[in-house]
């Protein structure tokens, strides 16, 4: 707790995670789907900043600067999820970001990082497949009256090997997972150590 309280709870790095977190929901903005998943599942680079606080700032960073941005998010676009939307992407970027940086911090080389970022991705993809089955897309369709089968329609409308829930998990949910943690790290990748410097004052 204590170090929780000496590396996280200064003003520098309040203001670095705000700043970054600021910049995440702008990048969150910029939203699409990915061909092979139903419009419920949007790509975009938000995860970077986070990626960059847990590197340059250490693990709990990345998860405020993800709290942040959804939390921007919800006060001015407001939700149409019924916020289950944006708990799933806390949940899901907080992983990615958490597990990327405690290893890492280990022991900071560029090799540790990459190891750092693949660990977040099937730490992401394998606990997001568990908590969509088991919560996320329940708790949506129970919120909003509808059957997992008219959610699973929308999934089979894109992709037509989606034809039941399961399908829905492993050739939706896994592939976007998989395919947003590859993006992401190829970007972050390519801008840590332009930015780090920055962070790092």
């Amino acid at each position: 707790m204590e170090m929780i309280r000496k590396e996280y709870l200064n003003t520098k790095v309040l203001v670095k995670v705000s700043v970054l977190g600021a910049i995440a929901f702008l990048l969150m903005l910029f939203e699409f789907p990915l061909w092979f998943a139903p419009s419920f599942l949007e790509f975009d680079f938000s995860d970077v900043p986070s990626l960059i606080g847990s590197f340059a700032l250490g693990p709990f960073a990345g998860v405020m600067v993800q709290l942040v941005k959804n939390l921007l998010n919800l006060a001015i676009q407001g939700t149409d999820t019924a916020a289950v939307g944006e708990l799933a992407n806390f949940v899901v970027g907080s992983i990615f970001a958490f597990t990327s940086g405690l290893f890492y911090h280990k022991k900071k080389t560029f090799k540790n990082a990459v190891i750092g970022m693949v660990l977040g991705i099937l730490a992401m993809t394998a606990s997001m497949s568990i908590i969509n089955y088991y919560i996320l897309i329940p708790l949506y369709a129970k919120l909003f009256g509808w059957p997992i089968d008219k959610i699973v329609a929308l999934g089979t409308a894109v992709n037509k090997f989606i034809v039941d829930f399961k399908t829905l998990i492993l050739f939706a949910v896994v592939p976007f997972n998989l395919v947003k943690g590859i993006l992401v790290t190829l970007v972050t990748t390519i801008l840590y150590k332009r930015v780090s410097p920055i962070l790092h004052k």
